[in-house]
């Protein structure tokens, strides 16, 4: 609509970076589309972020520490990329679920990271959602 505007919250961690992990997955999203497993759109980050010369690691492992131990159970985050954003890719029909953003946040505590984006490819265009700890 010309003449409207809109107010966009534009102060917020690691915008730049969010911003680039979002923009690699819409351009996945542009090429593959829905209906892949998860594995799929994993596999394609890891090409752009080779391709862009970008920092990550895939399958982050986190351990859990209660108080004055380490729990057995450990987390995996799909992707921290630039050593500061947790990535988490899904393909699932339902949508981001809560579940989904819990597990998001659950990775943010454990890893110090303060932002985490997840990015859905189930859907007919690609869901994002930046969670902020």
């Amino acid at each position: 609509m010309q003449g409207t505007n809109f107010e966009v919250e534009e102060d917020y961690p690691l915008q730049k970076e969010t911003g680039i992990i979002i923009n690699i997955g819409y351009e996945i999203y542009k090429q593959l589309g829905a209906g892949f497993l998860e594995i799929v759109y994993k596999d394609a980050f890891e090409y752009e972020f080779q391709l862009r010369g970008i920092f990550y690691e895939r399958e982050k492992e986190y351990v859990v520490k209660y108080k004055d131990i380490i729990l057995k159970h450990k987390f995996n985050a799909d992707f921290v990329v630039f050593g500061s954003v947790i990535l988490e890719v899904k393909a699932k029909l339902g949508g981001i679920a809560r579940e989904d953003l819990a597990q998001a946040i659950n990775y943010l505590k454990v890893s110090g990271c303060k932002v985490a984006v997840l990015v859905n490819f189930a859907k007919e265009k690609l869901e994002v959602k930046r969670v902020i700890y």
